[in-house]
């Protein structure tokens, strides 16, 4: 299992570190095959004092699964325990749903469900325009899209690009207003 801890706009020291390492650690006991932890440590200039530090954490197995987990508060230890503690409630509702997949009467034709593969991020020169400030390149794996809703509950995101293996084609799945889902399936002309 590889570990990665990043600061931003702080200096991460070994204390820091180590109580990083001393949380995370247990972390593989609860999702076997844990592959890699990214920590990403911030201190943000929000308004309010509540919020200004800010531990966000990114696990990936093996089989391609993330989960990711932010917390804020006024102290990043704290920040450091909520946001483990909101893996662990990840992680938990992750492992009930892949073993009620497969207990559910499945023919045993399925595929694990594949999660989205960490994305390489390159931060592009900042102008006076509007323009692209960030790319994100992701090796994407054949899904359902019920594997899609998984994938975007798991990691919490408002929109999640799969590539369709019913309809062999990259589709958008995107969360509606009224919490359920919207699927964009692009036709060529």
């Amino acid at each position: 299992m590889e570990l990665s801890v990043n600061g931003r706009n702080m200096e991460v020291t070994t204390r820091l570190r180590n109580y990083v390492e001393k949380k995370t650690v247990k972390l593989d006991r609860y999702m076997p095959n844990l592959a890699e932890i990214h920590v990403d440590l911030s201190e943000t200039n929000a308004r309010s004092a509540v919020e200004r530090q800010v531990a966000q954490i990114t696990i990936r197995d093996n089989r391609g699964t993330i989960l990711r987990a932010e917390e804020r508060s006024n102290d990043m230890f704290a920040s450091i325990d909520a946001v483990v503690d909101k893996l662990y409630r990840q992680i938990s509702r992750y492992r009930g749903k892949r073993r009620s997949k497969w207990r559910g009467g499945s023919d045993g034709s399925e595929e694990p469900m594949l999660g989205e593969p960490l994305p390489l991020e390159e931060e592009l020169v900042e102008s006076d325009q509007p323009s692209i400030v960030r790319t994100k390149r992701f090796t994407m794996r054949p899904m359902s899209p019920e594997e899609a809703v998984d994938q975007i509950e798991l990691l919490g995101h408002d929109f999640f690009v799969f590539y369709n293996a019913d309809a062999q084609a990259v589709n958008v799945l995107y969360r509606r207003r009224d919490s359920n889902y919207g699927l964009l399936q692009p036709d060529l002309d």
